[in-house]
């Protein structure tokens, strides 16, 4: 067992350093949305829970602070525009707000810790899924790594705990919809409570509740009164603590807001629409700009969106992943005629959502943001240790060293990537 914790404890103290990195040298306020999050924090600090409001979103003064840095003439206190967002997140940050009078590097560093959370259970469930140890520390490496997604949890975002939470209820589904693996009834009512936090967290963790759902159905569809019993338990009280919100959300919004979406939708007011874009560009070129800053910010396009990586990099990375998703494809064609375990399904399915709540909401908003994919980063930290590793499998019988070249080139490489990140990108910024 000591074997297996201390890889993850050397990823762990891996990813505390870089991420810390990422944290002190990032400069104040350049990262996505975080002076609205930070606002909201701020709000709670001081009694009062945030009601979305007219006056929290001004395109023109965001622009014009982002442009210039955030300068002392443009205080951050006007930029409220997340007030909108469900709460446990920044209930959690209230005591270090108020413990270090609003210092933004420690709100920073304990999301960062929340983040942690998302390296283990990744690790877990990768190990409930393989039985090769070199496929589960890619995967680990590669969650670990990711430039953008260390970036996003050493910033003041929701992101941290709503990826949490969504990391530890794959881990709990991967060995509930396995149908040779016994459960406890207490496993059902524990990924009801998780699915109700992450209500209370960010609507990234909603769709989960249709994973969950699915799940439900699959694991007991041949004895219905199993399935009543086990979706009562996950769905009344993750409903008890959703409900809690959504009554407060329609209290104060009306109009049955239960999210405060319709709210917000209706306050954020020049911010770029999609229709706008194909006006001015088209369809094919908008579509062409929403793939390519989707890869390149998923890998890394930092402060707020503004600082790229060279192109080189990207094509660098873009030859990765096209290893990686062939090499799934080739591994598919070699398991043809075999049916997909059920995990690995569930893990397909989450993906797919993923992209399609991406798709969805840039129907409507520019928001090319590749880090609206980390809520599946899991599964595909899993697909890219398969697809990279299949390239090696030919060659792994004669040559066994090659086994641990896959985690350990992913290690050297995403090293070197995000020390490229950081001192080449990042840190002149930030002098």
């Amino acid at each position: 067992m000591s074997s297996r914790r201390s890889p993850l404890a050397a990823l762990l103290i891996v990813y505390f350093l870089i991420g810390s990195l990422y944290a002190v040298l990032t400069p104040a306020w350049q990262a996505p949305d975080e002076p609205a999050h930070y606002n909201v924090v701020r709000q709670l600090a001081n009694g009062r829970l945030p009601v979305m409001e007219a006056s929290d979103y001004d395109q023109a003064y965001l622009t014009t602070a982002i442009e210039h840095a955030f300068p002392p003439t443009y205080p951050i206190e006007p930029i409220s525009y997340e007030d909108w967002q469900p709460p446990l997140y920044y209930l959690m940050q209230t005591p270090i707000y108020l413990l270090t009078n609003g210092d933004l590097i420690a709100m920073r560093l304990f999301s960062l810790f929340i983040g942690a959370g998302v390296v283990v259970m990744g690790t877990l469930t990768a190990r409930r899924l393989f039985g090769d140890e070199r496929l589960v520390w890619a995967t680990a490496v590669f969650i670990t790594l990711i430039p953008q997604h260390l970036a996003i949890m050493a910033s003041v975002n929701n992101d941290s705990l709503a990826e949490l939470i969504i990391a530890l209820l794959l881990w709990f589904l991967v060995g509930l919809v396995d149908k040779k693996r016994p459960f406890a009834v207490s496993e059902w009512i524990i990924v009801g409570i998780l699915l109700g936090l992450g209500f209370l967290t960010k609507g990234t963790v909603y769709t989960m509740g249709f994973i969950i759902l699915g799940t439900l159905v699959y694991r007991f569809w041949d004895a219905r009164r199993e399935l009543l019993s086990m979706g009562l338990r996950v769905f009344i009280p993750a409903g008890m603590l959703g409900g809690i919100w959504w009554g407060r959300n329609t209290a104060v919004y009306g109009n049955f807001d239960i999210f405060g979406k319709a709210t917000h939708d209706a306050v954020v007011v020049g911010q770029p629409r999609t229709a706008e874009w194909i006006a001015q560009f088209g369809v094919a070129e908008t579509a062409d700009r929403f793939l390519t800053t989707t890869f390149h910010s998923f890998w890394g396009q930092f402060g707020w969106m503004a600082w790229p990586m060279e192109s080189r990099v990207y094509q660098l990375l873009s030859l990765l992943s096209a290893a990686a998703f062939v090499g799934c494809l080739l591994h598919l064609f070699a398991r043809r005629g075999k049916r997909p375990s059920a995990p690995s399904v569930l893990l397909a399915i989450v993906l797919l959502f993923s992209i399609i709540v991406h798709v969805g909401y840039n129907l409507t908003f520019v928001q090319h943001q590749g880090r609206y994919l980390f809520p599946a980063l899991i599964p595909i930290g899993l697909a890219a240790a398969v697809g990279l590793g299949e390239w090696i499998r030919p060659f792994a019988r004669r040559f066994p060293l090659l086994k641990s070249s896959v985690p350990v080139g992913l290690l050297l490489f995403l090293l070197m990537l995000n020390g490229y990140a950081i001192f080449r990108v990042i840190l002149p910024l930030s002098i």
